[in-house]
């Protein structure tokens, strides 16, 4: 049975959304508001958070043969490097074994990838057309030049701001959570050396915490580094109070000081750009059908924008991605029923992601300092190495593995709670022996 496929956005979920119906043999249009990103100097104009490609991910891009195509495009992160203020530099590795790393990649790499295998299976792309509504009934889109776009399945993957979610809303009762972070973030480059080498190590992401200011950089495969500062809207220590040169080198010298040599022109490029606003969103219903079998569904940031401290946004499009395939695949001449177990079997498990993000960004910003907390990082590796199986830290369920978020948040909880019973028992051991050795010297004194 030959369908037609609306896929409104272009970016990294519509374009990859577009891959998967295609080669399920769908017709495919993809409509996109902006400008075809192949086109000259559209990189140079983006304003983007790098990517790590982890495991959800490179499952969703391995289905769809082009993981090995986009292998010269990454460069390996076997863990986190933590920049601290005194100049000290500490090794946290990801996990034990080989795989478990992630993969560093540019947005604007990876979607020229995804559009480029797009239109190779026959998907048309229309640029520059901004939807202006959305007909359930139908279902069709209408775009800006006046055109209806009908359609069996519309997707709407035009991120956290879509239009798709808020015209499908209309006259719906329609649960919305949209909440901006009090941080906001801008990009800054950490250029390759004089020698064309690399300034630090590359197969690492790079972080520097702090309760007032956070940078994270991700390597690139020319050897220079992406980095995002955090930092707070307002304040004198915020992007409000840091808009004169000089205050903005006393900042960066002060608090990350190294990066005055890692970014010879770190002030110039710190003011050359407003920042940008981080914003996470949860909604219901994520779809709705037609009594002739036709439907419309939200997908990737679309349906669950989620911050991005747990390098899970894409990874968890992606997954998106993936599994309405599968439920295509599993109700082939039943599309409500595919669409409706689509958002059931995703929609808990991004929820408890939000979460996750948001309790990451404390992680980043605040623990990675205390000697504490690198302790039970390593005391949940330990374990892990000694029981592979029985015992997995929350982070290689989430990144490591394809563990539906919700159970690998609860299995973690559960870890947690056998690991305090543990700490307390041998708290309670260590105490009664003192008592005991201390009683028997009163014995004998």
């Amino acid at each position: 049975m030959s369908r037609d496929a609306v896929v409104v956005g272009a970016g990294l979920a519509g374009s990859l959304t577009a891959v998967y119906l295609a080669r399920r043999g769908f017709g495919v249009r993809v409509l996109e508001r902006r400008g075809d990103p192949r086109a000259p100097g559209v990189r140079e104009e983006g304003r983007s958070i790098n990517l790590g490609l982890s495991q959800r991910g490179i499952v969703a891009l391995r289905e769809v043969g082009l993981l090995e195509r986009l292998a010269p495009l990454t460069v390996p992160m076997r863990g986190r490097v933590v920049h601290l203020a005194d100049g000290t530099l500490r090794f946290q590795p990801y996990g034990l074994a080989e795989d478990q790393i992630l993969h560093s990649v540019l947005r604007h790499d990876l979607n020229v990838a995804l559009v480029d295998e797009a239109e190779r299976l026959g998907v048309e792309f229309s640029w520059g057309h901004r939807v202006t509504a959305v007909d359930r009934a139908e279902p069709a889109v209408t775009t800006d030049d006046g055109t209806s776009h009908t359609a069996d399945l519309v997707i709407g993957a035009d991120g956290a701001f879509s239009a798709v979610r808020a015209h499908l809303g209309r006259g719906l009762r329609v649960d919305l959570h949209q909440e901006f972070l009090e941080w906001g973030y801008k990009e800054l480059l950490i250029p390759v050396g004089d020698d064309g080498g690399p300034r630090t190590e590359l197969r690492a992401l790079h972080v520097w915490p702090g309760d007032d200011g956070l940078i994270v950089a991700h390597p690139n495969a020319d050897g220079s580094l992406t980095a995002t500062v955090f930092l707070p809207f307002d304040g004198e220590h915020g992007f409000a109070g840091l808009t004169e040169p000089e205050r903005v080198r006393s900042f960066f010298a002060r608090r990350f000081p190294d990066t005055l040599v890692l970014i010879p022109d770190v002030v110039e490029q710190f003011l050359a750009h407003p920042p940008a606003s981080l914003v996470t969103v949860r909604t219901s219903p994520w779809h709705v059908s037609t009594d002739e079998g036709r439907g419309v569904v939200l997908i990737g940031d679309a349906a669950h924008a989620v911050y991005p401290f747990f390098g899970q946004g894409m990874n968890a499009a992606f997954e998106d991605c993936s599994v309405l395939d599968r439920c295509l695949a599993a109700h082939p001449h039943d599309l409500p029923r595919a669409l409706a177990e689509f958002e059931g079997s995703r929609r808990p498990h991004t929820d408890v992601l939000a979460e996750l993000s948001k309790r990451n960004f404390v992680e980043l910003r605040d623990k990675l300092r205390s000697p504490l907390f690198t302790a039970r990082k390593k005391v949940d590796l330990a374990l892990h190495r000694v029981f592979p199986n029985a015992w997995v830290p929350l982070y290689t369920l989430i990144t490591h593995t394809t563990v539906p978020y919700g159970e690998a948040l609860a299995r973690a909880r559960r870890q947690d709670r056998v690991l305090g019973g543990v700490t307390a028992a041998l708290t309670g051991a260590a105490l009664a022996g003192l008592t005991r050795r201390s009683r028997n010297k009163g014995r004998w004194s």
